[in-house]
């Protein structure tokens, strides 16, 4: 057996950053470099179109190994996360039997919201009957006024089943910040502080339990920036962290009990990059309190400092900013590449939603779709068996010592300012969020970003509205008031709404592409109309050509057209628009497809409405809408 190794490279000369950039300089042939190919980043930095190993030769996060201090590369040794699908528990047997059920098919973390006023240990013991504790992660959650007493009954229930307590893990989803961004609930610190070591020391005897959470995943799903759900999260997190210290809870045990709900969007590398620079900056934040190591024998201490304490554990779940009613099954797409970058970030436990789960209650078949969404990357894929594959890769390294840096500017903007519970209060953090969304949905509108099957290409002939159960707003049925409210957005929403009123309307308006000239221009700019009015729901008629402008014309006025869309080349307009102009006026609505150069022209004799790439789709068709249903 032969045992040269092959080096591919030997026979090719190493090429330097500068021969690089003069090549890409010949092949722009002028064009401005920052302009063509640099990409402009939402996070606050920008993004080159190569990087080099000479990009990251600075980099301290390339040095880290898996399961090491400051665990930029994972919290654990091996690349394994938990598969969790969640439980809305509406008849507690019911609720028991579905988690047998689905353990059986993939699943090994459960996560049940419970109803406050049916807690007991009654309804612990029937809702957990059968479950093996030390054999699945179990997570819960309830109101904030219960997670306490819940802790209390958990450890009892442990305890009468003689499981053995380090052998279970899991969490309570205790996060009164949260429910004052959800639902305006005016709090004080000191309740806060109070409820907060309450649920810690009652599950003092879960040692591998978090009861205390960050769930940034709220910022995530009211459309805010990778940044901002970073920086946001760990001034969430330090507040807690602070809090409970400052009440007298060990510092090593208070950060163990937090743990981080993180939404997980389509920006596959950021995503990615955005768990990275989240595990470090926490271990950092964390080390700064110098926890100390209470156990004798740990083998992650040094110098008496608990460097278990900053491990972060991070759960995520699929946003449902970029998910949309209207050609549902994208949705399945958009949620495996965001599966994709939670667990080659390195989650501790992920939660696909179903694709349905926006506009109805997921069914069997969504949830079983959900599931093997994540079996398809354990077992198909094997991303469990590789720790942070991403490691070393130029790109990769650098967007997490970006989005890191960035993340880290708000955080400390944040502390600066008095914290993040008085961000909140002062409404500082969701009026920040909602501007960044307001941002989003413009982009959504103008098609700068593209929700498939929305906003580009829909389904022509789909009827969205019937499938939409509407659901009410989730609530653990407290009193809420003073605090400005931070809810979720989708980036569909508008644009579902314009194509819901289209079905709802009593006559459906109809477009009609008058194709003449040019054929390589009126067919591009047909198909590109087509898509344009199909947004809106609106039914087009679409044609090979005409060979004059009153043939064309009096087609589309046979057809019964609302809208003649003039479909041709940006020289034939000056001729051609005045003469079709003239024959539908006041009859259907004219619309030419471009920008031509003789647009003023055309505005002058009266033609006012053009469609093209810079086109804002949706105030458009909004402006239609309003004449024509």
């Amino acid at each position: 057996m032969a045992e040269k190794k092959m080096n591919l490279l030997a026979d090719f000369p190493p090429v330097s950053t500068q021969q690089w950039m003069d090549k890409v300089t010949v092949d722009l042939k002028g064009a401005d470099f920052n302009k063509k190919l640099v990409w402009k980043t939402n996070e606050g930095f920008n993004v080159q179109p190569f990087y080099r190993a000479e990009n990251i030769e600075s980099l301290k996060t390339k040095d880290s190994a898996p399961g090491a201090f400051p665990y930029v590369r994972g919290t654990k040794p091996g690349n394994e996360w938990l598969v969790r699908q969640n439980i809305d528990v509406v008849t507690v047997k019911e609720a028991n039997a579905k988690a047998l059920e689905i353990l059986y098919k993939g699943v090994n973390s459960l996560g049940f919201k419970l109803k406050k006023e049916e807690l007991s240990p009654e309804y612990i013991a029937t809702l957990l009957e059968g479950i093996a504790a030390d054999c699945v992660e179990l997570n819960f959650c309830i109101c904030v006024s219960k997670a306490a007493e819940l802790a209390t009954i958990l450890t009892t229930y442990f305890k009468s089943k003689e499981f053995d307590v380090t052998k279970l893990h899991g969490s309570i989803n205790f996060d009164p910040m949260n429910r004052m961004l959800l639902a305006g609930k005016e709090l004080t610190k000191e309740q806060i502080t109070e409820k907060a070591k309450a649920t810690v020391l009652a599950a003092v005897g879960l040692p591998f339990y978090r009861v205390v959470t960050v769930n940034a995943k709220t910022l995530n799903n009211a459309g805010a920036f990778i940044y901002q759900e970073l920086g946001y999260a760990l001034a969430w997190g330090n507040e807690y962290l602070s809090l409970l210290v400052d009440a007298g809870v060990d510092t090593s045990m208070a950060a163990k009990k937090i743990k981080f709900n993180f939404g997980v969007g389509g920006n596959y590398f950021m995503e990615i990059a955005k768990f990275r620079a989240a595990r470090m900056l926490w271990a950092m934040l964390v080390d700064a309190y110098q926890p100390a190591c209470t156990k004798d024998d740990c083998k992650s201490t040094e110098n008496g400092i608990c460097k278990c304490a900053a491990k972060m554990r991070i759960h995520a779940e699929t946003t449902t900013f970029n998910k949309t009613i209207l050609d549902a099954n994208v949705n399945m797409l958009r949620t495996q590449t965001e599966a994709m970058s939670a667990t080659l970030g390195g989650v501790n436990s992920l939660t696909v939603l179903g694709y349905d789960s926006i506009f109805k209650p997921t069914d069997d078949f969504s949830e079983r779709i959900a599931r093997n969404q994540q079996l398809l990357l354990k077992e198909e894929c094997h991303f469990d068996k590789v720790s942070d594959p991403a490691a070393g890769s130029y790109y990769v390294e650098t967007l997490t010592n970006e989005i890191a840096a960035q993340a880290w500017k708000l955080f400390l903007e944040v502390e600066e300012q008095g914290g993040f519970f008085e961000a909140i209060a002062s409404g500082k953090v969701q009026q920040a969020v909602k501007a960044t969304a307001a941002g989003r949905l413009k982009s959504v509108s103008s098609r700068r970003e593209i929700l498939l099957g929305t906003n580009q290409f829909p389904n022509f002939n789909e009827i969205g509205g019937e499938k939409v159960q509407i659901q009410d707003a989730a609530d653990c049925g407290c009193n809420h008031e003073g605090t400005e409210k931070l809810l979720p957005v989708r980036g569909a929403s508008e644009f579902e709404a314009l194509r819901f009123a289209t079905e709802a309307a009593a006559k459906r308006p109809k477009a009609f592409m008058l194709t003449i000239g040019s054929l390589a221009m009126r067919l591009a700019r047909a198909q590109f109309s087509c898509n344009f009015f199909a947004c809106a729901g609106y039914e087009v008629v679409d044609n090979l050509g005409f060979e004059t402008v009153e043939e064309g014309v009096k087609a589309a006025l046979d057809a019964k057209a609302d809208i003649i869309v003039l479909c041709s080349s940006d020289d034939e307009y000056a001729t051609l628009a005045p003469a079709a102009y003239a024959l539908s006026k006041g009859k259907t609505e004219f619309v030419v497809a471009g920008a031509p150069a003789c647009t003023e022209e055309l505005k002058a004799i009266g033609i006012e409405h053009f469609v093209n790439v810079k086109t804002n789709v949706l105030d458009f068709l909004k402006a239609f809408n309003q004449k024509l249903i």
